[in-house]
């Protein structure tokens, strides 16, 4: 039996030798490398953090003290040292969650796998158990470098400052790195951190140096404070945090399991918030992923986990045509500007910002600030393009309404990974965009259904100069060009069998668009006139798209967004203020949050097949 196969729980490691805790780790990084190559997954993080969680689980004692992960991609070897180590299916439905899950362990805590939260909850679970009593249970928030450059973060920290008593270890991992380098002012802080020497190192050598001055008395106090404060101001930029009122410690060696034992274990015993600044290196023990400088190996497909290259390459996907033709935008137009909350390659602005370096804004995981500062950005004269996964969107709901929408900024945002993304589970299905955006004054949203649309699309948005825009496309690789039949207006006509008045006016929103001209078509093979259309600009609802409405006896709207305050149910309205009265068929996604599981089977699982579709459709006609 492998030392691994022998922890079965936090006790267990506990026990076990400290001279045997380095195997272990071996261990645990060659189990990583060898089951998530087979399954996909976060690989580098995981890698990093295999000592940091060691030390953890052997210093308190999960679950009765609290663990929080930030953003939670790096809890692989938290499942694994709570007595989850069956990866066989991690992702897949079924299996193991990608992200902590309380349905899978009282360790997990946050499922949220949004950045810079963990300090929030982390707060409220101490201050909690305060309040009852429990003064003899710790609270851990385990938070990267990349996720401290969210503001949720500090207004955290601003809070958890002043309360000196309360019994809280922030473990800051610094890697560098979040998806992609960190950066901006605290970036630079923490750079300094690592290449000074220790605060009390140096403090030690202010005093020996003292013990050998002449001098006595009170002179002797003020010359030891004032070397002190010279010194700390100096080369202990740690200050920013005991400014604020925050004990510091380290920084400290992430992979040294010893050192980090001993400090933890001093952190827990100080009675107050502790800052342990830990150093680690993403993708340790896994050279591919060291020698990775685009951060691929931050979660990976299935790969050789010999080279660590993918088994198959993939085709071309939506993105690679948003960052196509946002190349070609920003060579016609200087004004065009690109944002990005620390996700430069993965929403595809790494073309633009290659050709345009000094027109493209890394944020940091700071969705919030990069929608107000565009706002900033249109009122200057550019046209901002905001790239981010659809999800992330949710946080910054209020700058989009109040900065951007309230002031007619012509700003675009672009969605990646809209719609269902399947197997990051609950909070990266990009489900929510459309049912948020119809809410705001003025807006105006674009689904486009391939590629082709997203550049037409893309160009149509940035035109827009009196208030946001939205353009959003799905993960994966990009549809077929599905041609239109014919333009109503400035709708895509895809399919009618006959006449002018139809049974069926089939409304497909976006990447749905396939789907719903299947549909369309196997009800027309049933002997039903029926027409499908792509409004392309979805919101608001189009006069061509009500005009259409009035020709059918009944309209069916399909979309890969909620059901509840989506476009079908912008469309219900629009038939309902103009006096249409024809039945409207919702199809799309429940207002519920969705397991884990390939996008495939969540279609299947909600009826989003054009077989179900149709057996639907022909029993409500």
């Amino acid at each position: 039996m492998s030392l691994l196969e022998t922890i079965t729980s936090p006790a267990r490691l506990k026990a076990m030798e400290p001279s045997r805790l380095p195997a272990l780790a071996e261990e645990i990084r060659t189990f990583l490398v060898t089951e998530v190559s087979k399954t996909g997954g976060h690989l580098g993080p995981n890698l990093g953090v295999v000592e940091l969680t060691i030390a953890l689980h052997r210093v308190f004692d999960s679950p009765r003290d609290v663990i929080v992960f930030d953003t939670g991609h790096q809890s692989y070897v938290h499942k694994l040292l709570t007595g989850r180590q069956d990866f066989s299916k991690l992702k897949k439905q079924g299996g193991l969650s990608g992200y902590p899950s309380r349905a899978e362990s009282d360790h997990d805590v946050v499922e949220n796998s949004h950045a810079s939260t963990s300090l929030s909850w982390a707060d409220g679970i101490a201050k909690g158990r305060r309040l009852k009593g429990e003064r003899d249970r710790h609270t851990v928030a385990v938070i990267g470098d990349g996720a401290l450059t969210g503001g949720m973060a500090w207004e955290a920290i601003n809070n958890i400052a002043v309360d000196k008593d309360l019994p809280l270890v922030i473990v800051v991992n610094d890697n560098e790195r979040s998806y992609a380098p960190t950066i901006g002012g605290l970036a630079e802080h923490l750079a300094t951190l690592r290449t000074t020497r220790s605060y009390e190192r140096v403090l030690d050598w202010g005093k020996q140096t003292l013990s050998r001055t002449p001098v006595v008395g009170g002179a002797m106090f003020e010359t030891l404070h004032g070397v002190k404060k010279g010194i700390k101001d100096i080369v202990a930029p740690q200050g920013m945090f005991e400014d604020l009122g925050l004990k510091y410690v380290g920084p400290v060696d992430g992979h040294d399991i010893e050192t980090l034992e001993r400090t933890l274990a001093k952190a827990r015993e100080f009675g107050g918030p502790v800052i342990v600044h830990v150093l680690t290196q993403k993708g340790r023990g896994y050279q591919p992923a060291i020698d990775d400088a685009a951060d691929q190996f931050h979660s990976v497909g299935k790969i050789n986990p010999e080279t660590g290259l993918p088994f198959e390459v993939g085709g071309r996907i939506w993105t690679d045509e948003f960052n196509a033709e946002m190349v070609a935008i920003g060579d016609e137009r200087p004004d065009v500007v690109a944002i990005t909350a620390a996700m430069l390659i993965p929403v595809g602005l790494d073309g633009f910002a290659a050709a345009h370096p000094d027109r493209v804004f890394d944020v940091g995981i700071a969705e919030q600030h990069a929608v107000t500062m565009a706002s900033g950005l249109a009122y200057a004269g550019l046209h901002p393009v905001v790239a981010v996964y659809a999800t992330f969107l949710n946080r910054a709901f209020d700058q989009l309404l109040m900065d951007c929408a309230l002031h007619r900024a012509g700003v675009t945002f672009v969605l990646d990974r809209a719609g269902l993304t399947g197997s990051d589970g609950a909070s990266h299905n990009g489900m929510w965009d459309m049912s948020l955006t119809s809410m705001v004054p003025g807006l105006r949203l674009a689904a486009p259904r391939d590629g082709e649309q997203v550049r037409a699309q893309l160009r149509e948005a940035v035109e827009v100069d009196d208030g946001p825009t939205v353009l959003r496309f799905p993960k994966g690789d990009v549809a077929d060009p599905l041609l239109a039949v014919r333009r109503h207006g400035d709708v895509d006509v895809l399919f009618e069998n006959e006449g002018e008045a139809v049974d069926l006016l089939v409304v497909g929103v976006g990447a749905f668009a396939g789907l719903a001209t299947d549909a369309g078509e196997k009800i027309a093979a049933h002997g039903r006139t029926v027409r499908v259309v792509d409004p392309r600009w979805v919101l608001p609802v189009s006069d061509d798209v009500v005009d259409l409405a009035r020709a059918a006896s009944a309209v069916a709207v399909v979309e890969d967004n909620l059901v509840s305050g989506g476009v079908g149910a912008a469309v219900t309205l629009a038939l309902s203020q103009a006096g249409v009265q024809v039945p409207v068929h919702t199809y799309g996604i429940p207002k519920r949050f969705l397991d884990h599981m390939s996008r495939g089977q969540l279609l299947e699982q909600l009826g989003l097949t054009a077989d179900q579709l149709v057996t639907d459709l022909e029993s409500r006609l």
